[in-house]
C-alpha cells in the first residue's frame, strides 16, 4: 500500500473508535482505475465528492481486499496484508518490559470492547511485569498531557492510538525519540512510529457494503437507495461515504437521499420513515456504521413493508436481527481484534524482531454464509463480533456474556 508522511489515510469511526475530523494530506499521485472527484457522475444522487477522497488510497484499499495475508489463519490480529518490514534491532533489550498506552477514550461500546481485549491479551505475556494505561477522555489536551506524562514514568515501548491526527502529531514525534512508539487506530502525521497498525480501512468497507447493495438492488423495480450518514467532516466515514459514492455512480442505482443521522437511534428511524411516506418504497439501504441499523430495519417494519437489502455492522443485535428476520444484509467491519496486535508487536520490537512498518491488518465482513460464525446469542447487544477475544482468559464473562 502507498505510504506517505501521513500515515496511509487516517482511520476512524464515530460509533466504534471515536472520530476525528482532520483532513488527511494528498499522498502519492492518482491512479486511473476509478473516476476522480471531477470524473464521478453526480446524476444518481451522491453530490460531490468528499475533499477527503485521495484516489491512490482508494485504490490501495480495495486491492488489498483480495490479498492473502501473511501470520497464522487463525490469529488474522497477527496477521499484515503486504508487509515491508522493519528492522528493531536498536530497541532490543532484555526484560522484563513495562508497557505503557496512550488511550484516546474508552468512550463507546466498541473502545471498551477493544480495551477489555487488550488487557486480556497484555495478561498473557509473563513478561510485561507492568501494564501502565492514561484514559485521554477524548480530550487532545489531556492525551497530550498523558503522553509526556507516561515517558516519565520508565516505559519500554509506548502504544498511542491518537485521539485526533494533528494535534497529537507533536506529542507522538516528541516520544518517538526518546522510547519506541506503536499507534494504533488512528494515524498521525509523521513515520517515527516502529509500526502503524490498522485495518484496511474506510474505502473497503464503504465499497463492501455499496457493491452489495448494487448487487442486492432491483433495477428494474425502482432501485432507490437510501444512505444514510452519521456527521460530516469524519475522515473514516467520509471515505466510506467516498467509496461507496464511486460504487454507486458506475451503477444504475438511484441514491434518493443522503441524511445524516448524528448516531442517534430515534433520529434514523424518523429519517426512514420520511422516506418510505416519499417515496412509498425504498430499495436498499446503505450506512456509514452500523450502530443504528436496527433503527433503520424497524422503521420498514413499523410501516409494514419489507426490509430491503441493507448494511449494519458487526454488533450482536444487529447480527441477530438478521437472523431473526432473515434479511438480506451484509455487515463491513472494523475489526475490534486490531487491539490485541499493538502489545504483540511491543514485545517483538522489544526483542529485536522485525515487525511491518505499516501493520494492516485483514478486514473480514458478514455475510449470511458466515452469519452463524458471528452471532453470538450469549453475547451483549453492543458486543463487537469480531473481538478476538474468545481464546482469551475470562472470555465471555469480562465482556459482557454468559457461558453457553
Amino acid at each position: 500500500m502507498p505510504r506517505r508522511k501521513a500515515a496511509v489515510a487516517v482511520f476512524a469511526v464515530l460509533a466504534l473508535a471515536g472520530c476525528t475530523t482532520d483532513k488527511p494530506t494528498a499522498t502519492t499521485q492518482p491512479a486511473a482505475s476509478a473516476p476522480s472527484a471531477s470524473q464521478s457522475a453526480q446524476g444518481s444522487g451522491t453530490g460531490a465528492q468528499s475533499k477527503f477522497f485521495v484516489q491512490a488510497d482508494f485504490d490501495a484499499q480495495l486491492a488489498m481486499r483480495t490479498q492473502t495475508p501473511e501470520g497464522p489463519s487463525d490469529k488474522p490480529w497477527e496477521q499484515a496484508i503486504a508487509p515491508q518490514m522493519a528492522d528493531t534491532a536498536k530497541y532490543k533489550k532484555d526484560g522484563p518490559y513495562h508497557l505503557c498506552f496512550s488511550n484516546a477514550a474508552v468512550n463507546n461500546p466498541w473502545r471498551q470492547v477493544g480495551w477489555k481485549t487488550m488487557q486480556a491479551e497484555a495478561g498473557l505475556h509473563k513478561e510485561i511485569t507492568k501494564f501502565t494505561a492514561l484514559d485521554a477522555e477524548g480530550k487532545d489536551d489531556k492525551q497530550i498531557s498523558d503522553i509526556a506524562e507516561l515517558q516519565a514514568k520508565g516505559c519500554d515501548a509506548l502504544i498511542v492510538s491518537p485521539n485526533t491526527t494533528a494535534t497529537l502529531t507533536p506529542a507522538v514525534t516528541a516520544a518517538c525519540g526518546k522510547v519506541p512508539v506503536i499507534v494504533f487506530d488512528r494515524g498521525v502525521e509523521t513515520d517515527c512510529p516502529v509500526t502503524f497498525i490498522k485495518p484496511i480501512g474506510g474505502y473497503a468497507f464503504g465499497a463492501d457494503a455499496a457493491e452489495f447493495l448494487v448487487e442486492k438492488v432491483p433495477v428494474p423495480a425502482g432501485g432507490k437507495v437510501l444512505a444514510l450518514r452519521i456527521l460530516p467532516g469524519v475522515d473514516v466515514l467520509e471515505t466510506r461515504w467516498s467509496a461507496a459514492k464511486v460504487v454507486f455512480d458506475k451503477s444504475k442505482v438511484q441514491v434518493v437521499g443522503v441524511e445524516f443521522t448524528d448516531g442517534d437511534a430515534a433520529k434514523t428511524k424518523s429519517i426512514v420513515s420520511d422516506y418510505l411516506q416519499r417515496y412509498g418504497k425504498i430499495d436498499g439501504v446503505w450506512m456509514d456504521a452500523g450502530a443504528t441499523a436496527v433503527a433503520a430495519i424497524e422503521a420498514f417494519e413499523d410501516a409494514g413493508l419489507p426490509v430491503p437489502p441493507i448494511n449494519g455492522e458487526d454488533q450482536q443485535d444487529f447480527l441477530q436481527k438478521w437472523k431473526d428476520s432473515n434479511l438480506t444484509a451484509i455487515a463491513p467491519t472494523y475489526p475490534t481484534y486490531q487491539w490485541r496486535t499493538p502489545i504483540i508487536a511491543a514485545l517483538k520490537i522489544l526483542k529485536g524482531e522485525e515487525v511491518p512498518k505499516m501493520w494492516n491488518l485483514p478486514q473480514p465482513k458478514v455475510t449470511s454464509e458466515n452469519l452463524s460464525t458471528y452471532l453470538k446469542p450469549n453475547m451483549p447487544p453492543l458486543h463487537y463480533a469480531l473481538c478476538g477475544c474468545e481464546d482469551l482468559p475470562g472470555f465471555p464473562e469480562t465482556w459482557g456474556g454468559k457461558k453457553s
